[in-house]
């Protein structure tokens, strides 16, 4: 739990951030500490402590960070629109504080329940915007049907269920993928192979496969 007490300063949260993901880098998750960071970042160790209660919550905000980066621009389609957040998301992954951190998070939270639900709530949970916004223009162009069909009610609790579980699994499907190819198999994502996929998220494996015969 992030902690009070002066105000905090954007710039000194910046540097505490970037000195966490190049200390993981350079050190690993097991040599990583609290006053390794505030060496690198330039600040005392309680400033540290008054933020961020330990070095999992730090390490988890130090990965959020990186992905509060991604953006979505209107590319015009929804099969542009998967196309270009695929590559965004693969070229993110390819950084190497990003891969180092995120995968030494990953594999503590197998073990440490708190730390998964951070995890969750500063990444995967933020990220989902993503997909709500894609969605929102897709429905705008007439590419995918309204949350809420004509005759049904804004305020339907079951509609907004099924419009969070299709982000859900909208989310999943695309980060996994992406996930599993570079951090999993070691296989880099190219246009190519971006395109196919969403093709296949789009389209269905018959859109897919005539992405690939081309």
């Amino acid at each position: 739990m992030t902690r009070t007490g002066r105000p905090r300063s954007a710039e000194a949260d910046l540097a505490i951030l970037d000195a966490t993901r190049s200390a993981l880098v350079e050190l690993g998750w097991g040599k990583l500490t609290m006053g390794d960071v505030a060496t690198r970042a330039g600040v005392a160790k309680t400033t540290l402590y008054r933020r961020w209660a330990n070095k999992n919550e730090l390490v988890v905000d130090a990965v959020a960070a990186l992905f509060d980066e991604l953006q979505l621009p209107d590319r015009g389609s929804l099969l542009a629109d998967v196309e270009g957040v695929v590559m965004e998301f693969a070229e993110l992954l390819e950084r190497p504080e990003t891969k180092t951190a995120l995968m030494a998070v990953i594999a503590e939270s197998t073990h440490d329940d708190a730390l998964r639900v951070r995890i969750r709530e500063a990444i995967v949970d933020r990220q989902k915007r993503l997909v709500v916004l894609g969605r929102q223009r897709a429905q705008a162009r007439g590419e995918l049907p309204p949350d809420v069909p004509p005759d049904g009610c804004a305020d339907d609790p079951l509609a907004e269920q099924a419009a969070a579980r299709n982000a859900d699994l909208i989310f999943d499907v695309i980060a996994g993928a992406v996930v599993h190819r570079i951090l999993v198999s070691g296989e880099r994502i190219d246009f190519a192979w971006a395109r196919m996929f969403s093709a296949l998220l789009v389209g269905g494996l018959p859109a897919a496969m005539a992405v690939a015969a081309r």
